[in-house]
């Protein structure tokens, strides 16, 4: 399960950065802030990206999730005992696994119809997500102790 917990961790640690880079200005994978926000957010009416202190807060929620697996296999010292760790991770997961189902629903297309957007979401963001939620659930129920 390390190599789980590793390869997890990598991919949180690239998306951190992505939110990272939004907040200080960034545009990819547009051309200027309102082809990025279409692009990235999505959701109807949005024109340009969201405020660097909300870019920062997802990143500093994926950041903590980024440590989360390392923390729950043992890689370095937490002050949580591992139960708590494999809950959390098992909560964390269910996030992530809500977020990855709700991208294939009507709702959140009614929601989030922008282009690219909904075509990025049924085919990147959200089988990401789903894939996120999935390894978090399987290190909480593999890592918890009996």
């Amino acid at each position: 399960m390390s190599v789980l917990a590793f390869v997890l961790s990598f991919v949180l640690l690239l998306i951190t950065a992505l939110h990272v880079y939004w907040g200080i200005g960034g545009i990819w994978p547009g051309r200027d802030s309102a082809s990025c926000a279409h692009a990235v957010v999505g959701f109807r009416g949005v024109d340009e990206m969201p405020s660097s202190f909300a870019s920062f807060a997802v990143a500093a929620c994926l950041g903590l999730a980024t440590l989360w697996p390392l923390a729950l296999i043992g890689f370095f010292a937490s002050p949580f005992p591992r139960e708590g760790l494999a809950a959390t991770s098992l909560l964390i997961g269910l996030v992530f696994l809500g977020r990855g189902i709700a991208g294939f629903t009507p709702w959140w297309r009614r929601l989030a119809p922008e282009q690219p957007f909904a075509r990025l979401d049924t085919s990147l963001y959200s089988p990401l997500c789903l894939l996120i939620g999935l390894s978090f659930a399987i290190l909480a129920v593999t890592e918890f102790p009996t």
